[in-house]
């Protein structure tokens, strides 16, 4: 188990089966030292826990925790790639839309769920530059979308 995985089954978590694209795409993919993932839905065990849009039908407290399970999946979709979470050297982007109901202006707060497992999980490696983007909807009905881009230490 890598120590990444060890810091995750500190915190409880596990690292999650890579959740299958839904359309013409690959979950991440490779380019030199760096791993950029496909938007991650808050999947877990092949399902949506929560649909709608934040600020109406989800609460955002509800979506910083599904902005969390979106990071999670991406860390998934990174070992996809790179074969070992031990190889990522920092976390340089990450960006999040938030499905928002018209009056909601909360999207950082929402995105700070993804934000704060990078920290947690990958400490000084894991703090990035971050763009939060409210939309009108996302796929599925999801309430959140995140996708990351990490760069590799070379293998």
């Amino acid at each position: 188990m890598s120590a990444v995985e060890e810091k995750l089954a500190e915190l409880g978590l596990t690292l999650p089966e890579v959740v299958p694209p839904l359309a013409a795409y690959q979950p991440a993919v490779q380019t030199g030292v760096y791993v950029y993932t496909a938007g991650q839905l808050p999947m877990v065990e092949g399902k949506l826990p929560v649909t709608g849009k934040v600020g109406a039908e989800v609460t955002a407290e509800e979506a910083k925790d599904l902005a969390r399970t979106c990071a999670l999946n991406a860390l998934a979709a990174v070992k996809s790639v790179a074969g070992d979470l031990d190889r990522v050297a920092r976390v340089v982007k990450v960006v999040g839309f938030v499905a928002s109901a018209p009056d909601f202006t909360g999207q950082p707060g929402v995105l700070n769920g993804a934000s704060e497992l990078l920290a947690q999980v990958l400490g000084d490696k894991g703090v990035h530059a971050r763009s939060a983007v409210g939309v009108a909807v996302l796929p599925l009905d999801a309430p959140v979308e995140v996708e990351v881009q990490v760069e590799l230490t070379e293998a």
